[in-house]
């Protein structure tokens, strides 16, 4: 009954657990949530190397909490000079550049060339025996 009720949470036991949490709660978000949730999750894990603080860091968060980290954690490394944060006014912008990053990814032509040129089927020869 206890893991139901702490399903929005991150459950963070190891990497793999941790992982999976963060998808999980990532595929029930709204799609305006999803980005800056990523962003802090991946903003938080660049900034702690150690595993095991890591996990610690992250255990229990909602989406709310760990995207107030990934905000706190940006202010923090945008005052120190990191450059990286540097160029963004503040975390809006920064969330906003990754989601024109993310549409110009989806628009692009991703098919393989090789899917245009009309090879045959691979089901032309299968008949009843």
């Amino acid at each position: 009954m206890g893991a139901c009720s702490k399903a929005n949470q991150i459950n963070a036991r190891s990497l793999q657990s941790a992982q999976k949490s963060v998808f999980y709660i990532k595929e029930h978000l709204a799609l305006e949530e999803r980005i800056p949730f990523e962003v802090a999750y991946w903003l938080l894990r660049d900034q702690i190397k150690n595993n095991d603080e890591f996990l610690q860091a992250i255990d229990g968060k909602t989406s709310k909490e760990l995207i107030d980290l990934g905000k706190d954690n940006f202010a923090k490394r945008k005052a120190s000079g990191d450059t990286e944060y540097a160029q963004y006014e503040n975390w809006e912008q920064m969330i906003s550049k990754s989601i024109q990053q993310r549409g110009v990814q989806d628009t692009a032509d991703s098919t393989d060339p090789r899917d245009k040129k009309g090879y045959p089927r691979v089901d032309y020869k299968m008949h009843a025996m």
